[in-house]
C-alpha cells in the first residue's frame, strides 16, 4: 500500500503544490530495522503481534529488555510464552498506551503473578482501576489470611492446657466444653442485665406500709444472691482468660479485659466497703454494672462488627466531632448576642446557649429554650440546617465500612461453612473408598478360595470395576518384594491407603 506521503510528493514535483518546508518521512526502506519491526508474541498458542519500539519504550520489564531473548524461537521467528493468554492482551495494552487497565473478571492472584512475570508494578495501573484493584487484592489477603490462620488453628498441635483453653474461649466450636462454657456465660449475661434493670422497678411496700419499694431493696437479699451468682461466674471467666491468654499484659490491657474488670468491680468495692463511711463515695460505681451488656459482643457477631465499624471510621467520626463542635460554639456565640437584649432570655451566656445548638443541630428540638427576637429565629433556622449537613456528611462513608466488613465477616463464614464441608466430603469419600476396596478384596479371596476363576469374578462387576481390580491385581503381583517391605514399616491400613493411592 503506497504510502499517505507519496501523493503529495508527485504533486511537487510537477508544480501543482508547493513542497513543503519540514523534511519529508524516511523512506520504508531505510525504516526497515531491528527497532521499527513487528514483534510476535506466543502466549501458549495464541499470536499476538505489536511494534518493537513500543516494547523498547519500557526497558525496566521483562518485554522491553534483553531478557526476551531467552524466549526466542528461531524456528517460528517469535517470542514463546507459556502464560496466561487472556491476562496477557491487558498487558500488551500498557505498552501499546502506556496504561494498565486492571481486569475485574479475573482473579487477582493470578493478574499479580502476570504483572510480576513481565516485570511490572501494580502502580502503573490507571487510576480508573486502581481503586477496584486495592480492594479486591485487600479482599483476597483477608481471605488468605483467614485460610491460613484456620489452618495453622486445625493442623497445630496443642503444647499444653492453655492453649486448649485459649483456643476454646476464642472459638466454641472447638469442642462440647468449651460450647458449653460459651452458653453458660451468655446466659448468665443476660440474667445479669435483666436483674439490674428489674431491681428499680417500684414493687408491693412492705406489710405495714403504705411507701412503694423498689424490687431491689424489696427483695435485696435475693438481688444480692443473684448479683453474686453473676459476678463469681464472671470473675472465674476473666481469671481462666487471664491465665489462658497468650500474652496476659496485653489482654490485660484489651479493651473487653477493661469491660470485665469494670463491670465486676463495683460488686467488690460495694462488699467490702458496705458498712464504712466511704462506702458513700462508691455508690455511683453501681452504674457501671451496665457495661456488662458490652460482654454480649464476645457472642454477638453484629456487635463485633459495629465495633470493628466504628474503628475503622475513627478518623470520620473525629471530623464529625470537631465539626460539630466548632458549628456549636459558633452559634452559640451568635445566638447570645442575638438574645442577649430579650425580655425574659434564657441564652444568659455562652454555654448556656450550647444546649440549645446541640438538640437544634440534631434536629432534636426540645422546645426548653427558644429563640424570641427574628435575628435569633434566623440564626437557629440556619443552625438547623447546619446540623443536617454536618451530621451527613461522614455518614455514607460509615455506613460503606459497615458494609465492607459485614461482607468480608459473611464472607469468611461461608468459606469456613465450605471448607468445613469439603473436608467431610474428603473424608467420607476417603472411607468409602477404602472400606470398598477392603471389602472387594475379601470378597475377591473368598471367591478364589471357594475356586472361581478371574473371569468369573470380572463379570460379577461393570467393566470399569473389572478393570480396576484387574489392575490391582497385577499391581500386586508385581509388587510382591515392595508389599513385605512395606509392611514391615507400615501397619495394614496404612499399605491399603497407600495403595489405592
Amino acid at each position: 500500500m503506497a504510502a499517505a506521503w507519496l501523493p503529495f510528493a508527485r504533486a511537487a514535483a510537477i508544480g501543482w503544490v508547493p513542497v513543503a518546508p519540514n523534511p519529508m518521512p524516511v523512506l520504508p526502506e531505510r525504516r526497515r530495522n531491528e527497532h521499527f519491526g513487528r514483534v510476535c508474541i506466543n502466549i501458549s498458542g495464541r499470536k499476538f503481534e505489536t511494534w518493537r519500539h513500543m516494547l523498547d519504550k519500557y526497558p525496566d520489564t521483562l518485554l522491553g529488555s534483553s531478557e526476551k531473548e531467552y524466549f526466542y524461537d528461531e524456528e517460528s521467528n517469535q517470542y514463546f510464552f507459556d502464560r496466561d493468554p487472556d491476562l496477557f492482551r491487558h498487558i500488551l495494552t500498557f505498552y501499546r498506551t502506556g496504561t494498565m487497565h486492571f481486569p475485574r473478571e479475573e482473579c487477582i492472584a493470578a493478574f499479580d503473578e502476570e504483572l510480576a512475570f513481565f516485570g511490572l508494578m501494580p502502580e502503573i495501573i490507571g487510576d480508573c482501576c486502581y481503586e477496584d484493584y486495592r480492594d479486591k487484592k485487600r479482599d483476597n489477603q483477608e481471605r488468605l489470611m483467614d485460610e491460613r490462620i484456620s489452618e495453622m488453628t486445625d493442623n497445630e498441635p496443642l503444647a499444653n492446657l492453655r492453649e486448649k483453653m485459649w483456643r476454646g474461649f476464642e472459638n466454641p466450636t472447638t469442642g462440647t466444653p468449651a460450647t458449653v462454657f460459651y452458653y453458660v456465660t451468655g446466659f448468665f449475661i443476660a440474667v445479669s442485665v435483666i436483674a439490674n434493670i428489674v431491681e428499680t422497678v417500684p414493687c408491693s411496700p412492705l406489710p405495714g406500709t403504705v411507701t412503694m419499694l423498689a424490687c431491689g431493696v424489696r427483695y435485696e437479699r435475693s438481688f444480692f444472691c443473684l448479683d453474686t451468682a453473676c459476678v463469681m461466674i464472671f470473675t472465674v471467666e476473666y481469671l481462666l482468660r487471664l491465665y489462658a491468654a497468650p500474652s496476659r499484659l496485653k489482654f490485660a490491657r484489651s479493651v473487653m479485659s477493661v469491660i470485665d474488670v469494670v463491670a465486676i468491680l463495683p460488686y467488690y468495692i460495694g462488699l467490702f466497703f458496705k458498712d464504712d463511711s466511704l462506702s458513700g463515695m462508691f455508690v455511683t460505681l453501681r452504674v457501671f454494672r451496665v457495661f456488662r451488656i458490652f460482654k454480649f459482643s464476645r457472642h454477638s457477631q453484629g456487635l463485633r462488627i459495629l465495633g470493628y465499624t466504628l474503628k475503622s471510621c475513627a478518623s470520620e467520626l473525629g471530623f464529625l466531632l470537631f465539626s460539630m463542635s466548632m458549628a456549636i460554639i459558633i452559634f452559640a456565640t451568635i445566638m447570645f448576642y442575638a438574645e442577649k437584649y430579650s425580655k425574659n432570655t434564657k441564652f444568659y451566656c455562652i454555654p448556656a446557649a450550647f444546649w440549645y445548638t446541640i438538640v437544634t443541630m440534631t434536629t432534636l428540638g426540645y422546645g426548653d429554650i427558644v429563640p424570641q427576637s427574628i435575628i435569633g429565629k434566623i440564626v437557629g433556622g440556619v443552625c438547623a440546617l447546619s446540623g443536617v449537613l454536618v451530621i451527613a456528611l461522614p455518614v455514607p462513608v460509615i455506613v460503606s465500612n459497615f458494609s465492607r466488613i459485614y461482607h468480608q465477616s459473611q464472607r469468611a463464614d461461608k468459606r469456613k461453612a465450605q471448607r468445613k464441608a469439603r473436608l467431610a466430603r474428603i473424608r467420607l469419600a476417603k472411607n468409602a473408598s477404602g472400606n470398598a476396596f477392603v471389602s472387594r478384596k475379601k470378597e475377591a479371596d473368598r471367591l478364589q478360595r471357594s475356586g472361581v476363576s478371574s473371569d468369573d469374578m470380572n463379570l460379577k462387576y461393570s467393566p470399569y470395576e473389572a478393570q480396576h481390580h484387574h489392575l490391582l491385581s497385577c499391581l500386586e503381583r508385581t509388587t510382591v518384594s515392595l508389599t513385605s517391605l512395606i509392611l514391615n514399616e507400615y501397619n495394614i491400613y496404612e499399605f491399603i491407603e497407600i495403595l489405592y493411592i
